[in-house]
């Protein structure tokens, strides 16, 4: 069986590699892509594969934008974080989705739904029908994360998270009781998800809560440091050129 993998996270791409070669060593993954425009153009080039493992979101659009483009002639498998969205719509014959981080029993079984849809016709789903759902009836922030704890799945719910953060391209976050977990997410997607009424990026390396912020300390030339509850390892400031829009965030404005 031939899949492509289009995924814009790279540690979720790969984690899902690792775990599609455990599954079945047999199956043959052709391509990994990050983006609605370079899978359109492999799409459009290469002969399509038997099963395409889909991210919703990607960095330049959501990933129905390639069905507008592009007929595509494989079976689909969602992989996708908005677990708070009702993706039960996603259930056609030639469509199921994985919710992130993905765990290797849930990826057997969407594995066994694809050699099932192998001997039936190929139904094409209404992809607006998706879109609609995902932009009409659902929440417009991210409620919640799911993680790995050992072999088991958490959910956190974005109310009990202080604050997120980047250290050599692996995502982290710290909840009010200082629980520290891991993400696949990067903190581009993740600010994306966020009320940004609760959450303002205040450098390249912090995605900070508000509730979180027990003092602003104000140093010479602007510059902000922010002592943060439950303590972070690192020292945290306001990056020069984010100042006057965190000045406005935090006064409410």
């Amino acid at each position: 069986m031939r899949t492509i993998i289009i995924e814009d996270e790279y540690f979720a791409a790969r984690r899902l590699e690792t775990i599609i070669r455990e599954c079945d060593p047999n199956i043959e993954i052709v391509a990994k892509l990050q983006s609605v425009q370079e899978s359109v153009a492999w799409l459009k080039t290469n002969t399509h594969p038997d099963l395409i493992f889909l991210d919703i979101q990607l960095d330049d659009d959501l990933s129905f934008a390639i069905f507008e483009q592009v007929e595509v002639k494989s079976n689909i498998i969602f992989t996708t974080a908005f677990d708070e969205y009702a993706i039960k719509a996603f259930k056609h014959k030639s469509i199921d989705y994985l919710l992130k981080p993905i765990v290797k029993a849930e990826l057997e079984a969407a594995l066994k739904k694809h050699n099932e849809w192998a001997t039936a016709a190929l139904q094409v789903p209404n992809f607006q029908e998706l879109v609609n759902l995902l932009h009409g009836e659902t929440p417009k922030y991210r409620e919640r994360f799911s993680v790995m704890v050992g072999e088991k799945m958490k959910s956190i719910e974005v109310s009990e998270i202080a604050y997120f953060f980047s250290i050599s391209g692996i995502t982290f976050f710290v909840t009010r009781t200082c629980n520290q977990y891991t993400l696949d997410n990067s903190l581009d997607t993740i600010i994306k998800e966020l009320d940004p009424k609760l959450f303002f990026r205040v450098n390249r390396q912090n995605l900070i809560a508000r509730k979180s912020i027990n003092q602003v300390f104000v140093f010479p030339k602007s510059r902000l440091k922010l002592d943060l509850q439950p303590k972070s390892t690192e020292e945290v400031y306001v990056s020069i050129d984010k100042v006057p829009a965190f000045k406005k965030w935090f006064d409410g404005e």
